[in-house]
């Protein structure tokens, strides 16, 4: 049983979500709930995991839905803060009554919403959500993306690797970028950490810092955004300084907008993330027909596909209750989905997802190998 966080914004509707719940009655279409960025800086991946959630919707109602049961979306853009998401929450769970929602996507809309679901008995189950606070969010919170916990390590095995000793990181003042941030110097060490420094939300003037950064002797930078439109203006501000070490994101600085963004800065970064899914696949090929490809990775939209198999296939064995779906997950084997074999711990973390090494080379990310988290 994972431990509730409860974020004090979330503090007043999580007494109105108490008792709320869904009210299905077995009739008419299955409501599912969608909470994502939309709009913003963080929209690309949002849109991307929407898209990748309604493929799969089409492809449930086409062959006749859920034991005969159409899906029905409802999708909230809570623009990657934990305010909106959790006053998109509220809607969907109380008013809305839908049986289960696939997000947040940003790691603080997760966290948001939290309370209100768990209070609520309603499973939300996180496409993209990676911050290793998601793993105590609540009973009714899963995600089939993995923890930054893992992804941190790899990084810090990477370093390793590379005799990367002395290492420097610029963090934007964000629930997902922060808890990467602590996650890494958990792993490397505060000694290691030559260079770590915080900048406010949507921050894209980074030049006093890297001019005090060019002084600093270190090994290896890592762009810790919330989004491309920080990472992208980081790098740049980078090497319009001339500094030549090299550089490193997770898996927000694989993003299709940067190269766009910053295609001369982004040249040689590399980042860890989770396996890509190529346009050449056949998931790859239903994103460009159906959607025209992804505007950050199809990969987000993968997992989104496979979000709401898994909670489709969970209704359909089991029925629309809340606790019926948790527990299906809890005691689920394997889901075969386009992102691989995967189940959920004991704390709704997704197992079976390895990373990869990529780097930008020409002017796209070109897998280098996988990286281990042992």
């Amino acid at each position: 049983m994972k431990r509730l966080l409860i974020p004090l914004f979330a503090l007043g509707m999580l007494l109105s979500a108490c008792g709320g719940g869904t009210a299905d009655d077995g009739t008419g279409p299955i409501k599912i709930g969608y909470i994502g960025p939309l709009t913003g800086d963080a929209a690309p991946y949002g849109v991307d995991t929407r898209n990748g959630m309604m493929l799969k919707v089409n492809e449930i109602n086409e062959a006749g839905g859920i034991n005969g049961r159409m899906i029905e979306v409802i999708a909230e853009d809570s623009r990657c803060t934990g305010t909106d998401a959790a006053s998109a929450a509220q809607k969907l769970v109380n008013v809305d009554k839908v049986v289960a929602i696939v997000g947040g996507q940003c790691s603080g809309e997760t966290l948001g919403a939290a309370p209100i679901v768990d209070a609520a008995g309603v499973v939300m189950l996180s496409p993209v959500s990676s911050s290793p606070d998601v793993t105590e969010a609540g009973d009714f919170v899963f995600r089939d993306y993995p923890s930054d916990a893992l992804k941190t390590k790899a990084m810090a095995n990477y370093f390793v690797d590379q005799e990367y000793t002395k290492v420097a990181i610029i963090t934007e003042n964000t629930d997902f970028a922060v808890a990467f941030r602590d996650s890494l110097v958990g792993n490397v060490g505060e000694d290691s950490m030559v260079f770590n420094e915080n900048v406010d939300v949507g921050t894209k003037d980074f030049r006093t810092l890297m001019a005090r950064l060019k002084d600093v002797d270190f090994d290896i930078f890592v762009a810790n955004g919330q989004t491309t439109a920080t990472i992208a203006p980081m790098l740049q501000h980078m090497r319009e300084l001339g500094i030549t070490q090299p550089a490193i994101s997770h898996d927000v600085g694989e993003d299709k907008s940067l190269l766009e963004l910053a295609p001369d800065a982004a040249e040689g970064l590399f980042t860890i993330n989770v396996p890509k899914i190529g346009d050449d696949t056949e998931f790859g090929q239903m994103m460009i027909s159906e959607h025209g490809g992804a505007q950050a990775a199809i990969a987000f939209a993968g997992h989104a596909y496979d979000a709401m198999g898994v909670l489709a296939e969970a209704i359909a064995d089991v029925g629309t209750a809340g606790t019926a779906i948790r527990d299906y997950l809890y005691d689920l084997d394997g889901y075969d989905g386009v992102i691989g074999t995967f189940s959920f711990d004991d704390n709704g973390d997704v197992e079976g997802i390895n990373y990869v090494l990529s780097n930008v080379k020409d002017g796209e990310f070109v897998m280098v190998k996988d990286i281990p988290v042992n």
